[in-house]
């Protein structure tokens, strides 16, 4: 049993070393994951785009599928998902649908994510040959592509179609890259984390934005229900082909929606659409149009409670940020230009040349939207999050009484200081009451008087006011005036006397 037990163990690998997980990409070569990160997405997005395409000639009437015809189509397809301008018969292409755009990014970024995942890089610098060997292969696919288009219909130009690609796709890899690795340490030491969470506040109120305008968008499509329906061709491969139309410009329709609700609207060659305003045009006829109104409505101005809704809401976002207000206003100013710069991103993303016919060009008014999104978001945000978040607390009266009274001031002190010297004055005063009493008995007062006078001398050097209102007090005069009147009034009483004693007894004599 024991033997059995043995022969049905590995003897060449210990028991516990078995690969968990992702320890079979260790013995993955790294060039062999690169090439599966940088050719991955090319070969998914160009299969998509051929399929679609494939799907659209095999249901289309009066339409000859061709293999060839569909791989050679898929290129020019595939540069429009990456917003290449193209050139159909010298006319320019430049709306392209945003739908496309969307998914490539997608896309990129998960490959590049997965390949660090599989590399098991450490830093992000480890993963800067992965981003070059994505954003590479994607200038070369792009650079073959235009020069696979020369003498063709459908045409791209050549620096556009090795830049973009490679522009776009460089930055979907590093998205993917810094979501496995987070934010870096020297940018999140030097970013201000204010400014960080401004930048989510942001990004909130941006992606609410678009949300107003989605809304906006269904509910016109829905009100102009029987609008939509005519739209649509009789044969399926027609209705197919229009339904694919619209799902892959709906991406540009949300941002033009987001536009009109915001105020500035949007233009569609001589139509121009906007809240205050209304100038009629002609309209291509695919059904993700057919909620355009045919004319101005008065109530069209309540549609502002939207964007205002949305201001309120970042606001409400950013309210405990800081306790102090200031703080959080600078939060909602930084929100406020993500919020303006992702109208201008979208914004020109979303319109572009129409060929050279009356639908030319389809454009969003990029400048004034983007200041006035900034503006729906500053100002209901900064109120909200001004009065809605904490506030220091206000120091009471009562503390600062107490304070107050804590620091003697400096009459306090000097009162203190003359209550102290009129202590230490009273007993002197009452040594010169017995001085003079002893002036009056005696001839030596005078002698007995001299330390009083130095020390009334010295209280007065020191405090003359109080000397003054101590001696007023206690009735007496100057000291150089008091041993005045005692010490001649003995003298005088002396020779008096001593004058009668000798004449009584020479009469006496006589």
């Amino acid at each position: 049993m024991v033997e059995d037990m043995q022969v049905l163990t590995s003897p060449g690998r210990p028991a516990g070393d078995e690969p968990v997980g992702d320890s079979l990409d260790q013995d993955v070569p790294r060039f062999r994951v690169l090439l599966a990160a940088a050719l991955g997405p090319l070969v998914t997005g160009y299969a998509v785009v051929a399929t679609l395409l494939a799907l659209v000639t095999l249901t289309a009437q009066h339409a000859v599928f061709s293999a060839g015809g569909v791989l050679l189509s898929a290129g020019p397809g595939w540069l429009a998902a990456y917003q290449v301008e193209l050139g159909i018969g010298g006319h320019p292409l430049g709306m392209l649908p945003l739908l496309p755009t969307i998914g490539v990014v997608l896309l990129v970024a998960r490959a590049a994510a997965k390949a660090v995942r599989r590399l098991r890089c450490a830093r992000l610098r480890h993963a800067v040959p992965l981003i070059a060997a994505i954003s590479g292969a994607h200038l070369l696919f792009g650079v073959l592509i235009s020069l696979l288009s020369i003498g063709e219909p459908v045409r791209a130009n050549f620096w556009l179609a090795a830049v973009v690609p490679a522009v776009i796709s460089g930055l979907a890899a590093t998205g993917g890259v810094l979501r496995r690795f987070g934010m870096p340490r020297v940018l999140a030491d030097r970013l201000d984390p204010l400014a960080l969470r401004g930048l989510r506040a942001g990004l909130l109120g941006l992606f609410a934005l678009l949300a107003a305008g989605a809304l906006t968008l269904t509910a016109a499509t829905a009100l102009s229900a029987r609008t939509v329906s005519s739209l649509f061709e009789p044969s399926f491969g027609s209705s197919f082909g229009l339904f694919l139309l619209s799902l892959l410009y709906l991406p540009n329709a949300v941002v033009a929606a987001m536009s009109f609700v915001s105020g500035p609207g949007f233009s569609i060659g001589s139509l121009d659409v906007h809240l205050i305003g209304y100038r009629g045009g002609s309209v291509p006829g695919v059904p993700l149009l057919g909620g355009i109104p045919e004319h101005a409505a008065s109530w069209w101005p309540v549609l502002l409670v939207l964007p205002l809704a949305v201001g309120v809401l970042v606001g409400w976002s950013v309210r405990a940020v800081d306790e102090d207000p200031a703080a959080r206003l600078r939060v909602v100013v930084v929100a406020g230009a993500v919020v303006g710069f992702g109208c201008v991103l979208l914004g020109t993303l979303a319109g572009g040349r129409l060929g050279d016919g009356p639908f030319d060009p389809v454009s969003v008014p990029v400048g004034v939207a983007s200041i006035v999104a900034f503006c729906w978001i500053v100002i209901p945000a900064g109120f909200v999050a001004f009065f809605a978040g904490a506030h220091a607390p206000m120091q009471p009266v009562g503390s600062l009484e107490v304070e107050d009274e804590a620091e003697p001031e400096p009459e306090a002190e000097s009162e203190s200081a003359e209550s102290e010297d009129a202590e230490e004055s009273e007993p002197e005063s009452d040594e010169d009451v017995e001085d003079t009493d002893e002036a009056e008995e005696s001839e030596d007062a005078e002698d007995s008087e001299e330390p009083a006078e130095e020390s009334d001398e010295a209280s007065a050097e020191g405090d003359e006011d109080f000397d003054a209102e101590a001696d007023a007090e206690l009735g007496l005069d100057l000291p150089e005036d008091e041993p005045e009147t005692p010490a001649e009034e003995p003298d005088a009483v002396t020779e008096s006397t001593e004058d009668s004693g000798d004449a009584k007894p020479a009469e006496d004599d006589r």
